[in-house]
C-alpha cells in the first residue's frame, strides 16, 4: 500500500463524524464519508468505547476515505494497535469487506477489531443493533 494514495477505514465508534476522536485525527484526511456496515457483532465497553468482534452480526458505522494511508498511523496510534508487535496491541487492524446500508458490497477497508474473548474480559456489553454511539446511556 502506498502511503501517497487513499485508503479505506470503516469506523464503527469514536472515530465517526459526529463522534469525538473524528475531528482531530480523521477529518483532516477524510476525503469521503459515507454511511455503511460491516459483518461483526458490536459491544459498548466499560471503557466508554465500543469493540467490534469477529462474530456473526452486522456493524454500522461509516466508510471513510482518507488521503492517504499515513492517515493511518496517528490512528494505530490512538487504537492501541502496533504493526509490528500485533500480539501487544489493543486492537487488531484488517481487511473486510464493507457493504452499504442495502447489504450491497462496497470495497474491502481497513476495521479495527478485538477478539471475543478481551471484549469478554473488559466486560463487554453487546449492542444487538450493531449501532454505537457516545450519547447512549448504559
Amino acid at each position: 500500500m502506498s502511503s501517497d494514495s487513499p485508503c479505506s477505514l470503516f469506523v464503527y465508534g469514536t472515530l465517526k463524524p459526529g463522534e469525538r476522536a473524528f475531528t482531530s485525527l480523521c477529518e483532516p484526511f477524510a476525503i469521503a464519508a459515507q454511511p455503511a456496515q460491516t459483518l461483526g457483532r458490536l459491544y459498548h465497553l466499560p471503557l466508554g468505547y465500543p469493540a467490534m468482534t469477529p462474530e456473526p452480526g452486522w456493524v454500522q458505522g461509516f466508510l471513510l476515505t482518507l488521503s492517504n494511508a499515513d492517515a493511518l498511523t496517528a490512528i494505530d496510534a490512538f487504537e492501541e494497535y502496533y504493526p509490528d508487535r500485533p500480539e501487544s496491541s489493543e486492537y487488531q487492524r484488517s481487511l473486510q469487506m464493507v457493504y452499504d446500508l442495502s447489504q450491497r458490497s462496497l470495497e474491502i477497508a481497513w476495521v479495527y477489531t478485538m477478539s471475543p474473548e478481551q471484549v469478554d474480559g473488559l466486560g463487554g456489553l453487546w449492542l444487538p443493533n450493531g449501532y454505537w454511539t457516545d450519547t447512549l446511556i448504559f
